[in-house]
């Protein structure tokens, strides 16, 4: 265990705890990895040219289904100053991934340069399936905020709180509906949303960084 001592925030006034030696104060051992999995990894217009054009061909036909994004929308998730890694896990076959695929693509274009979008498929990298794995089990889609360091800002996965509802409604129960309606575009641009959330909270994560703050001295 490293030690630590309480120092003086002087901004807020407040005591914080912080790590004694420097070396270990900002640090993820798993930077190198993140590194090589976003090596791996394809833009996302190369990874659907690169997959079966059958289920391939599913994702454009979703992306035309989500409801743009609006200009609040927008500046929720642009103009950070900050580079951001967004590693995509998928499955082009999976209909999560068909889903989510589009939302996360289009809430990515939204953001500036300093923003970059890749996807890797699961079943590529055996250690990678096998680290982002939820309740035990392989799901896709799941996403890897990385820093320009590739420290890992947080990850998201598997179906979204939306999805997870209408699947309560019809799956849970003595008299359980069978799901046969198609998703409306309320329903998808409330899954899209969930994403913009997520997304503009990685977005601040990096911004107020304190090795980054103090690396770009603002």
């Amino acid at each position: 265990m490293v030690p630590f001592s309480f120092e003086r925030s002087e901004p807020c006034g407040r005591y914080n705890p912080v790590l004694m030696s420097e070396e270990a104060k900002y640090l993820d051992i798993r930077s190198d990895f993140w590194r090589a999995c976003w090596v791996e990894a394809a833009s996302y217009d190369a990874y659907l040219e690169e997959s079966d054009p059958k289920r391939a061909g599913r994702w454009p036909e979703l992306e035309k289904r989500i409801p743009a994004l609006s200009e609040e929308q927008q500046k929720r998730v642009s103009n950070y100053g900050r580079k951001l890694n967004i590693l995509l896990v998928s499955g082009v076959w999976c209909g999560d991934c068909v889903r989510q695929g589009p939302m996360i693509r289009q809430i990515a274009a939204a953001c500036d340069d300093s923003v970059e979008l890749r996807v890797i498929d699961r079943d590529v990298n055996p250690d990678l399936r096998n680290e982002v794995r939820i309740l035990g089990a392989a799901r896709v889609p799941v996403v890897v905020f990385l820093s320009e360091d590739f420290h890992e800002a947080g990850r998201f996965g598997d179906r979204l709180l939306e999805t997870y509802r209408r699947k309560a409604t019809t799956e849970i129960g003595p008299a359980c509906a069978v799901p046969t309606a198609e998703t409306t575009p309320e329903e998808l641009a409330a899954e899209r949303d969930e994403w913009l959330d997520i997304f503009e909270r990685m977005l601040l994560m990096v911004r107020l960084a304190p090795p980054l703050r103090a690396r770009y001295g603002d």
